[in-house]
């Protein structure tokens, strides 16, 4: 069980990781396009990505984490290591619904304004670099999380 466990928790990390990171990538190169139906079109599949690939992650890593903790007999809210990837997943997890979800939710409401053409708003192009920013912010405690998780320091 041990095993199961262990492996949805890497394929949460995985998934979760791996969506951010890719995001951010396509998403900012389909801004330096200019073209609006190119970046409507990669904000819509932020907002996808996100929902499925995301939240599928933070779920099979919730439940894989606590479940190969408690499967091997570790308390992971006595041990050093767990303790501290915790807190990075949170720290992350705060950022994400604190800033990242809400500037996410306003970029999808503004590039439904020019998905068929137009000029992309000098707005959009703000709440576009600040989710970038966050976005990166956040990124950073998931990798030490990461980290954590295989060095157990």
């Amino acid at each position: 069980m041990y095993v199961f466990l262990k492996t949805l928790h890497v394929i949460g990390a995985i998934l979760l990781v791996g969506n951010v990171t890719v995001t951010a990538v396509w998403k900012t190169f389909a801004d330096l396009t200019h073209n609006a139906p190119v970046i409507a079109f990669a904000q819509r599949l932020v907002t996808i990505t996100d929902w499925s690939l995301t939240a599928s992650g933070i779920l099979l890593i919730s439940i894989g984490g606590y479940g190969a903790a408690y499967a091997s007999g570790m308390d992971p809210f006595r041990t050093y290591w767990l303790i501290l990837g915790q807190a990075l997943f949170a720290a992350s997890g705060m950022i994400w619904a604190g800033i990242l979800i809400p500037l996410q939710i306003r970029l999808a409401r503004s590039s439904r304004a020019f998905r068929g053409g137009g000029e992309v708003s000098e707005v959009y192009r703000r709440d576009s670099r600040r989710w970038l920013f966050w976005g990166i912010v956040a990124t950073v405690p998931l990798v030490a999380a990461v980290y954590v998780m295989v060095a157990k320091p």
